[in-house]
C-alpha cells in the first residue's frame, strides 16, 4: 500500500478546478490511496532535475506531480498536463542538513539567472560572504551544491532578489549573515524555520520549563519519509478517505501551520505556563485554537479557551467544530469569556444570578460620594490600583505604589479616595449590586476555597479545567487574571496564553507575574496575514514605541516582518461626510464586481453613528460593517475604515483631561491609536482608509 503525503498547495490546486474535473480527481486519489484497480500509476519524468519526481494521471487532462521514495508519496500539486510536465522539470526537492526538513529548489529559475550573477560578480571584488567559511555554511545547512552560486553574490540585494527561489531554510540564515548577524544569530533565524523540536518529536521537555537546549537531530539527506514527518507545514499524511476528505475540505489553517505556529501548538509538555506575544496576522488565535485541541486530545480533562467577547466566542467555536472532527474531543473544550466565568462561579454559589451596575449608576454613586476627586478620576483608581493591586484596607493602599498613575496623591487624599470606594461599594452592596471586575474579584475568591482538589476525579473542583488557552489576553485585568489563576491547578500545561500589547483597546496595564503566572516566553516576529506595505504602515500609525504589560518591562515592535508584498494602504479625503460614504460605496461594489466575496469584506468605523450610516449605505452588499471595537479578533481579504478624522479618533469623549492626569491622558490616546491600528491589520489583501475634512492626527503623514 502506498504511503500518501499532501502538500498544502494540492488542495488549494484542486478548489480552483471545475467541479467535474475536481470530482475525477478525488476518485482518482482515493483509488491511487486504496491501491485499487484503476488507480494511477507514476509516470517518469524527462529532462526532471530530480530524479525521484514521478506525474499520476488524475484526470482527463490533468496530472499530479508527486516526489516519490520507495513507498511513500509526497503529492505536490494537480495541474494541466503540459504545467504538471513543466513543473516537474522545474524543481528539485532535498532535505536540510541541519534541520532535516524538505527544502523545494527553483533549480530551472536558479539556472537561468546564474550566468547574470557570474556577470556582476566579474565587475566587482566584493563578495557578500566572504567572510564565512564553507564549514560555517555547511553548519547552517547550506547545500553544498548552492555554494559556487552563493559565493559569487557581490550584495544583499542581489540575495534579496534570489529569496523567491530559494527554501526558507536556506535564504533566512543567509539573510542573517548579510546583515551582519554571526553564525550563532543565523542560527537563531534558521531555527524559526524548525516546526518540531527534536528532543522529544513533539515539543520541549517536561521539567525544563521549555528552556533546555534540544538535541539536534540526526540527519539523513536520502531519508525523504522522516523529512516529511519533520515538516508538517509542508506535508501531512493521509492514511485513508476519511483523512483524505478532511484535509481537502477543511480550511488550509486547520491543516498545516507555518513551523513556529506549529511548535507552539504542538510543544509541551511544559511545566509552567507559557506565554506567546506576536504583532498583527502572527497567527496568535491558531496557535490559542490548535493548543486547545492538542490539549483536548490529550484526554486530561476540560479545556476553556477565554476569548474577548461574545462575538469572537461564537467565531472560535465555529472554527474549532472546523477544526476537530471527534465529537468526544470536541465536547472537552469550552469557549467563553472571563465574564461569563465569573457569573457562572458566583451564581452557582449564591443560588441566584448576580445583578450587575450600569454605567450611569455606577457614576452618580461617585458623584454621590462628594469627594475631591471626579468620577472619572475615581473609577480610574479604584480599577486600575485598588482592584488591579487587590488591596484590602486603607493602610494597604496607603502604602502601595500606584503605577500608571499621574498625579501624586498625599495620604489625605489617599484617605479621600478610600472613602469615596467605600461609599460606592456599599451601596453597591446594599442594592445587591456589582460591577463585573468586582464580580471577578468574587469568583476568584469563590475558587481559591475549593481548588486544591480541582484534579480529584471522585470530588472534581467547582471549575475543573485541566487547562485553559488565554486569547486577546493583553486587555484582561489583573482581576481577571487572579480568577484564571485560581480556575486551574497547579500542574503541567495549565495555561497557556498568547497576546499582543501593541493592540491593547483597554488601559489594563500588567506583567503576569505580579499575579502569580510565572510564564515562559515565546515571541512572534513574522506576519503571515499582512504584506509588508500594509505592516510597516500600521507600525507607523501605531507609533512605533514600545508597549508594556503581560511581560514585565516593554515590548518594541522592533524586527516585526511580513513574507510577502501586496498594494500599499489607500488613504482618501473627502470634502464631506456624504462624499465619503459615496466612496465607499464605490469601492466596496468595485470590489464586490472584483470577485471578492461579501463576507471577505469588512468595513469598521469609530463611533455608532457611523457605523449606521456606512450599514445604510451597504445594506444590499452584504458584508460585514462594525465598530473599531468589534474588528478585533477577525480578519477580512480586504478591509476599509472610514471617519479616520480629526475630533472622531481619538474620540474626545474617552481622553482623559490632561489638567486631571496626564499620564491616563497619554495612556487613552495610545489606546485609540491601537484601536485604529488593531482594524487596520485586519486585511491580509486590501485596506482601504478614508476621512472628511482634517485627517486624524495618527494617520502616518
Amino acid at each position: 500500500m502506498p504511503r500518501l503525503a499532501l502538500s498544502p498547495e494540492f488542495p488549494a490546486e484542486l478548489s480552483a478546478l471545475a467541479p467535474p474535473v475536481r470530482r475525477d480527481v478525488v476518485t482518482s486519489v482515493r483509488r491511487f490511496l486504496q491501491n485499487v484497480s484503476g488507480a494511477p500509476h507514476p509516470e517518469r519524468v524527462r529532462g526532471a532535475r530530480d530524479d525521484r519526481v514521478a506525474t499520476l494521471r488524475l484526470a482527463d487532462r490533468y496530472r499530479g506531480v508527486v516526489v516519490r521514495q520507495r513507498d511513500v508519496y509526497w503529492l505536490l500539486t494537480v495541474l494541466s498536463d503540459a504545467d504538471a510536465w513543466s513543473y516537474a522539470q522545474r524543481y528539485r526537492f532535498g532535505v536540510n542538513r541541519a534541520l532535516g526538513v524538505v527544502e523545494v529548489w527553483d533549480a530551472a529559475a536558479l539556472e537561468r539567472v546564474e550566468p547574470a550573477i557570474r556577470r556582476a560578480a566579474g565587475a566587482c571584488t566584493a563578495r557578500l560572504f566572504a567572510d564565512i567559511c564553507d564549514t560555517d555554511l555547511a553548519s547552517l545547512g547550506i547545500d553544498h551544491r548552492f555554494l559556487p552560486l552563493l559565493r559569487q553574490i557581490a550584495d544583499e540585494l542581489t540575495l534579496e532578489a534570489l529569496e523567491p527561489l530559494l527554501p526558507p531554510t536556506q535564504y533566512a540564515p543567509l539573510a542573517a549573515l548579510a546583515r551582519g548577524e554571526s553564525v550563532a544569530g543565523a542560527w537563531r533565524e534558521l531555527d524559526l524555520c524548525r516546526a518540531v523540536t527534536p528532543a522529544a518529536g513533539d515539543g520541549e521537555p517536561t521539567g525544563s520549563g521549555g528552556s533546555a537546549e534540544p538535541v539536534e537531530p540526526v540527519v539523513d539527506p536520502d531519508d525523504l519519509t522522516t523529512a516529511l514527518l519533520r515538516s508538517p507545514d509542508r506535508a501531512v499524511f493521509v492514511d485513508g478517505p476519511r483523512e483524505l476528505n478532511h484535509v481537502l475540505d477543511a480550511p488550509e489553517w486547520c491543516v498545516f501551520l507555518h513551523p513556529p505556529q506549529h511548535r507552539l501548538a504542538r510543544g509541551g509538555p511544559y511545566d509552567r505556563p507559557v506565554l506567546v506575544t506576536g504583532g498583527a496576522g502572527t497567527g496568535k488565535t491558531l496557535i490559542a485554537l490548535h493548543r486547545a485541541a492538542h490539549l483536548a486530545r490529550g484526554g486530561a480533562g476540560q479545556v476553556l479557551l477565554v476569548t474577548f467577547s461574545q462575538g469572537l466566542i461564537s467565531d472560535l467555536s465555529a472554527k474549532l467544530d472546523l477544526l476537530i472532527e471527534d465529537e468526544v474531543v470536541r465536547k472537552r473544550i469550552e469557549v467563553g469569556n472571563v465574564d461569563r466565568l465569573a457569573h457562572r462561579i458566583v451564581s452557582d454559589a449564591e443560588g441566584r444570578s448576580p445583578v450587575l451596575v450600569g454605567a450611569a449608576e455606577l457614576t452618580a454613586l461617585w458623584r454621590e460620594a462628594e469627594s475631591d476627586h471626579g468620577p472619572a478620576f475615581l473609577l480610574r483608581e479604584w480599577e486600575q490600583v485598588i482592584l488591579a493591586q487587590n488591596l484590602r484596607t486603607l493602610d494597604e493602599y496607603l502604602a502601595v505604589p500606584r503605577p500608571g498613575r499621574a498625579v501624586e496623591l498625599s495620604a489625605e487624599q489617599r484617605a479621600d479616595v478610600w472613602r469615596a470606594v467605600g461609599h460606592v461599594t456599599g451601596r453597591l452592596a446594599e442594592r445587591g449590586k456589582r460591577t463585573l471586575l468586582q464580580l471577578a474579584a468574587e469568583a476568584a475568591t469563590l475558587l481559591g476555597r475549593s481548588t486544591g482538589d480541582l484534579l480529584e476525579e471522585a470530588e472534581p473542583g467547582r471549575e475543573p479545567y485541566r487547562h485553559i488557552v488565554v486569547d486577546e489576553a493583553q486587555d484582561l485585568h489583573p482581576t481577571q487574571w487572579r480568577l484564571l489563576r485560581a480556575a486551574v491547578p497547579y500542574a503541567p500545561d495549565d495555561l497557556f496564553i498568547v497576546g499582543d500589547p501593541h493592540q491593547r483597546i483597554f488601559d489594563t496595564r500588567v506583567a503576569l507575574g505580579s499575579v502569580g503566572i510565572d510564564a515562559i516566553q515565546r515571541r512572534l516576529q513574522v506576519s503571515y496575514r499582512l504584506p509588508q506595505e500594509i505592516l510597516s504602515w500600521g507600525v507607523r500609525l501605531r507609533g512605533g514605541g514600545p508597549a508594556d504589560g503581560l511581560v514585565a518591562g516593554v515590548q518594541e515592535l522592533y524586527g516585526f516582518r511580513a513574507t510577502r508584498h501586496g498594494p500599499r494602504p489607500m488613504v482618501r479625503a473627502y470634502d464631506s461626510p456624504e462624499d465619503e460614504l459615496n466612496g465607499l460605496v464605490t469601492h466596496v461594489s468595485q470590489w464586490l464586481e472584483d470577485g471578492v466575496r461579501p463576507e471577505e469584506v469588512g468595513v469598521a468605523a469609530r463611533t455608532a453613528e457611523l457605523v449606521r450610516d456606512a450599514r445604510a449605505a451597504l445594506r444590499d452588499s452584504g458584508v460585514r460593517v462594525t465598530t473599531l471595537h468589534g474588528m478585533k479578533g477577525l480578519e477580512f481579504r480586504r478591509a476599509a475604515v472610514i471617519g479616520v478624522a480629526d475630533g472622531i479618533v481619538p474620540a474626545p469623549g474617552s481622553l482623559t483631561p490632561a489638567e486631571e492626569d496626564p499620564a491616563a491622558r497619554a495612556h487613552d490616546l495610545q489606546r485609540e491609536r491601537g484601536l485604529l491600528y488593531v482594524a487596520c491589520t485586519r486585511a491580509h489583501e486590501l485596506l482601504y482608509v478614508s476621512y472628511s475634512g482634517r485627517a486624524s492626527p495618527f494617520l502616518p503623514t
